[in-house]
C-alpha cells in the first residue's frame, strides 16, 4: 500500500504530524521533493523535532526513511539535522540517500539571498535556503549528482564548469569581488565522502522493489498545493512540485501504486512569503490567531518568519484538494478554534462584482475579495480530544460543514500537536 501525505494550501498544515502518526504502520517513508525550504514540526516520546530535511519516520525503529532523486539535498543541512536528532536519544535511524539526487551547493544558498537582496520589496518571499537556484541548475544540466561525490574527475570538471559561469554573474549582475573557487568546493563536498557512503544507494530500485512485495509506503509532500509551480499562485511558488503525483517522478513510484492521498487542510489559514491570500486578517485579529496557532504560535519552522493568518478558505482547499487527487482530507488545528463565538469561513471570492466559488489565475486573485459563511463557535477547550462523538455539537457542525463546501471527505482530525491527539472518523459520520 502506497499513500501519500501532502498539504492542502500553502503549507505548514501538520503533514510532519501524520507522516509521524502513520508510520508506526509502516514500512518506508519517503521525501520526493523540495529542500531545506521548509520544516516539518513533530512532537513525541523523544521530544519536539523540526525536521527540515529528514522524513518524518526518523523516530520509528522499523522504518526505512528515504530521501528520494526529487529532493534538494543539503548534506550539511542533512548531518545537522542527524546529529540533533541522535543528540535527543533516538536511535540511529535507517537512512537511505538516492545516488541521483542532486546536491544543494553553498552557490546555491549564496544567490538566493544575492537575488532577493537585489530585489528587495519585490522579492518573492524566498527562505534562502538555495531552492531557486538549485532547481535552475538542475534544469539547466548543470548541477551535480550526489553519486558525482565519488567520481573525482567527473565532480572536479563539473564544479570548473559551474564556477565559470557563476562567477561572470557574480560579478556582472551581483558586483561581487569575491569568486568561487572550484578546488575549495571539491575539498568541502569531498570531506562528506566517508560519512555519507553508507547511506547511498538506488532508491528507484528499492522502492519499486519493496511495493511489488507489498510494503507499506508513506509519500511524504512538503508545502502545499498552492505552492506548485504549475498550477499554484505564479511566481509566488516553491520550485519543484509538492503534488502527490510528482512523487512518481521524484521518487519513481508508478501511477498506478498510489492507493491513498491524504491532504492535511488547516481549520484556518496560514501563509509564509509574498503572493494572494484572500481570506487574510491583520492586526489584533490577526496576532490573537497566531498566538494562539501551533504550538508556540503560527512561525516559520525554517525562517521563525511570523506566518501570515486567515480564516479558512473553502475555495482554495477545494482546488488543492483536487490537484492532489485527495482521497481522505486531514483538518488539522481545529483546536485553536475554540476561544471564538462564530468562526468566519471564506467559501467564494468576489471578483470585479462577480461571484465565483473556483480558485482562479493569479491576476484575478490579486483583485479577489472574500464571501463569508459563519459557523457558531463552541467556547470550550478541545486540545487531545480523541473521539467523534465526545467533541462538542458546534465542533462537529464546523467539520461538516467545511467537507460539504469542499466536497472531500474529512475522516482524520487534530486536535493537538502530540502524536496521540488524533480522532479517525468513518465517511459515514
Amino acid at each position: 500500500m502506497v499513500r501519500a501525505i501532502v498539504g492542502g494550501c500553502w503549507g505548514d498544515e501538520g503533514k510532519g504530524k501524520m507522516t509521524d502518526l502513520l508510520s508506526e504502520n509502516s514500512d518506508i517513508v519517503v521525501r520526493f521533493q523540495g529542500g531545506a525550504n521548509a520544516g516539518h514540526t513533530i512532537i513525541n516520546r523523544y521530544g519536539k523535532f523540526a525536521l527540515h530535511l529528514l522524513p518524518s519516520g526518523i523516530c520509528r525503529e522499523n522504518v526505512t526513511n528515504v530521501i528520494a532523486q526529487g529532493v534538494a539535498f543539503d548534506i550539511g543541512q542533512f548531518f545537522k539535522e542527524l546529529d540533533e536528532v541522535l543528540a535527543q536519544g533516538v536511535p540511529m535511524p535507517n537512512i537511505m540517500v538516492s545516488d541521483r539526487a542532486q546536491i544543494v551547493m553553498p552557490y546555491h544558498i549564496l544567490f538566493d539571498a544575492l537575488e532577493e537582496q537585489r530585489l528587495g520589496g519585490k522579492g518573492f518571499g524566498s527562505t534562502k535556503s538555495g531552492i531557486a537556484p538549485f532547481y535552475s541548475d538542475k534544469y539547466l544540466k548543470i548541477g551535480i549528482q550526489v553519486c558525482d561525490l565519488f567520481e573525482d574527475e567527473v565532480l572536479m570538471r563539473k564544479l570548473e564548469t559551474a564556477c565559470e559561469q557563476k562567477n561572470v554573474t557574480l560579478q556582472s549582475l551581483y558586483k561581487q569581488e569575491e569568486l568561487l573557487d572550484p578546488k575549495k568546493l571539491f575539498d568541502q563536498l569531498t570531506a562528506y565522502r566517508t560519512r555519507l557512503a553508507p547511506f547511498v544507494g538506488d532508491t528507484a530500485v528499492f522502492l519499486n522493489k519493496a511495493i511489488r512485495a507489498g510494503k507499506n509506503i508513506l509519500l511524504e509532500g512538503q508545502l502545499g498545493s498552492l505552492k506548485d509551480p504549475d498550477n499554484g499562485i505564479y511566481p509566488f511558488t516553491t520550485s519543484s512540485s509538492p503534488l502527490a503525483g510528482f512523487a512518481c517522478v521524484g521518487a519513481a513510484i508508478p501511477p498506478h501504486a498510489i492507493g491513498e492521498v491524504i491532504v492535511v487542510v488547516k481549520a484556518y489559514s496560514s501563509a509564509v512569503g509574498a503572493g494572494a491570500f484572500v481570506s487574510e486578517i491583520f492586526g489584533p485579529e490577526a496576532d490573537e490567531l497566531r498566538e494562539r496557532g501551533g504550538d508556540g504560535g503560527e512561525y516559520g519552522a525554517t525562517t521563525g518568519r511570523p506566518r501570515r493568518m486567515g480564516w479558512l478558505d473553502t475555495v482554495a482547499v477545494k482546488y488543492g484538494c483536487m490537484l492532489q487527487g485527495c482521497t481522505d482530507v486531514c483538518l488539522s488545528l481545529i483546536d485553536v478554534l475554540g476561544y471564538l463565538d462564530r468562526i468566519p469561513v471564506c467559501t467564494a471570492y468576489e471578483v470585479d462584482g462577480r461571484i465565483i466559488e473556483d480558485f482562479p489565475v493569479t491576476p484575478l486573485l490579486d483583485r479577489a475579495k472574500p464571501v463569508y459563511e459563519y459557523v457558531d463557535g463552541w467556547k470550550c477547550n478541545i486540545l487531545g480530544c480523541k473521539r467523534w462523538e465526545d467533541l462538542p455539537e458546534n465542533a462537529r457542525r464546523y467539520v461538516e460543514f467545511v467537507e460539504e463546501k469542499i466536497g472531500y471527505p474529512i475522516t482524520i482530525i487534530s486536535t493537538g500537536p502530540k502524536r496521540e491527539d488524533i480522532i479517525y472518523r468513518t465517511k459515514a459520520e
